[in-house]
């Protein structure tokens, strides 16, 4: 098996310095891929996917049918070379993504409330009032610790900067109904079943207590009016591309998962449908977008929500996690905003940057953007999944020229950012090894306290040279190692080193 340093020479920012030296916390790594047999990785790649599909581990892709209509189920590809974040970098980062979640919480609370940041004009009020993703129905309503975002995922991408290590920057904040956090715990159990000889090398910090800092944050956001609450994870159904997720969490936590029909609301209180009878539900970590919640105050047609619900909800008799009305905070055409919440509600300047903004509701902006169309990564503000965008040096003259018209005919529903040359990790793929795009996306948790194990899920792109790392784009993920501290690396060199040396001669 061929090292990095042989194999992988183009975008160095994850594993290699602007002199071509591979990082030191990579090395030991390195070292050991280099003394493996030829076909390991394929052979271990084989014994991943068939133990992925045994457990069912899948996802489902929405308009994706088989010969019988249904939904196709897939198996996101796992990719077997970890990512590695070394341990001072992961303390910026922890530090600049409990910051900004806290300031996000408070910008929900305010816009519910007072409104002081529309008031001082740092946020034009029809930005807010007209979003689609504004419930005018939580003004005034208090939630437990005033936190609306319980379970934050914010993706991460690092790009180049002068120093040839690259600066990460926050690309997107995903405070809705933030999936993938299942894959970011079965991958890790997939590299310790495979690679536990990797782990004796490494000090990896853990993240197996996941489920429990997740129960903890559900409990500590259940109303006053319970010492013991009961917590259940709501599902729109075994036909969500996600029901995997939601099943592995509450098996995890050990609560219950229902569907809507499984719940019901009488005397402003909500309840769930047992053999035993009715049981009070106190938190609902919900999987279900706002629309389908309560057929009664949203789409009427829905049966994937409870009728009354939100007036439940309101009444601080059950608590949903994530709040109603969290997407106003993660549109893409209030992203760009966020650095001012940071200084307006926190007065401090953002530790994590955004990737620079246009707003084509802006005509300045939206002159820019037509004309250098083809230069950049133009999205829908509601776009998701890698859908409804457009990367401009990928796309055809007839694609840019179809985006121009869709922008032009509705401007403020687009933003565009610049084509980072995102950072990238060797990936073993079927020519062998080669470098791949990747993202990376933590879980933030807000209860009493903000909490978040070390790493996280890193996608990757498949696809050589593409930009979109989502699984139904055809991404995959990678483990994500976070170091346990900064001498991890150098102690088991040297420890390396002392062993080699003591070892007889093989000769």
């Amino acid at each position: 098996m061929q090292k990095f340093d042989e194999m992988y020479t183009r975008l160095p920012y994850e594993f290699f310095t602007h002199g071509a030296q591979i990082r030191d916390h990579y090395k030991i790594y390195d070292e050991w891929l280099a003394r493996q047999p030829g076909d390991m990785m394929a052979k271990r790649r084989e014994e991943a996917e068939m133990i992925f599909r045994r457990v069912g581990i899948t996802f489902a892709v929405y308009g994706d049918k088989d010969e019988d209509g249904a939904g196709t189920e897939r198996l996101i590809p796992f990719d077997l070379i970890p990512r590695i974040v070394p341990a001072n970098e992961w303390r910026m980062l922890e530090a600049g993504l409990a910051q900004r979640v806290n300031a996000l919480n408070r910008f929900l609370h305010d816009i519910y409330h007072d409104q002081d940041i529309l008031k001082a004009g740092h946020i034009p009020r029809e930005q807010i009032e007209q979003n689609a993703q504004f419930r005018p129905q939580m003004i005034g309503v208090d939630v437990p610790n005033q936190v609306y975002s319980q379970i934050s995922g914010i993706d991460l991408v690092r790009a180049p900067d002068a120093s040839g290590k690259g600066e990460y920057y926050v690309l997107e904040d995903n405070l809705r109904v933030p999936s993938g956090v299942s894959y970011m715990l079965e991958d890790r159990k997939m590299m310790m079943r495979l690679f536990p000889d990797l782990f004796n090398k490494h000090r990896v910090a853990p993240i197996a207590h996941y489920p429990d800092l997740l129960l903890e944050t559900l409990r500590e956001s259940s109303p006053a009016t319970t010492a013991e609450p009961t917590v259940v994870v709501l599902t729109p159904g075994m036909y969500n591309s996600a029901y995997f997720e939601h099943a592995f969490l509450a098996q995890q936590m050990g609560v219950e998962l229902v569907e809507g029909q499984d719940l019901f609301c009488k005397d402003n209180f909500c309840y769930m449908r047992t053999t035993r009878g009715p049981q009070r539900v106190d938190v609902i970590y919900r999987r279900v977008d706002d629309d389908f919640l309560d057929p009664t105050v949203f789409r009427p047609s829905s049966t994937l929500g409870c009728a009354g619900l939100l007036e439940v909800y309101k009444a601080g008799h059950v608590s949903i996690c994530n709040g109603v009305g969290t997407g106003v905070a993660d549109d893409k055409s209030i992203y760009p905003y966020v650095p001012k919440m940071i200084e307006f509600y926190l007065g401090e300047k953002p530790i994590l940057n955004n990737v620079p903004t246009y707003m084509c509701r802006n005509k300045d902006d939206l002159a820019y953007v037509l004309a250098n169309m083809k230069d950049l990564v133009v999205k829908e503000v509601h776009g998701a999944g890698g859908y409804g965008m457009l990367v401009g040096p990928a796309a055809t003259k007839a694609e840019v020229e179809d985006f121009k018209k869709a922008v032009m005919a509705n401007p403020s529903g687009y933003i565009a950012q610049p084509t980072l040359s995102l950072s990238s990790c060797p990936t073993f793929v079927e020519s062998g090894i080669a470098p791949r795009h990747i993202d990376l996306r933590p879980y933030v948790l807000s209860g009493k306290s903000v909490q978040m194990v070390p790493g996280g899920l890193t996608r990757v792109a498949l696809k050589e040279g593409s930009l979109v790392v989502n699984s139904s784009q055809g991404g995959g993920t990678k483990d994500t190692w976070v170091l346990e501290d900064d001498r991890s690396a150098a102690v088991h060199a040297a420890q390396s080193q002392t062993q080699s040396s003591t070892e007889p001669d093989a000769s």
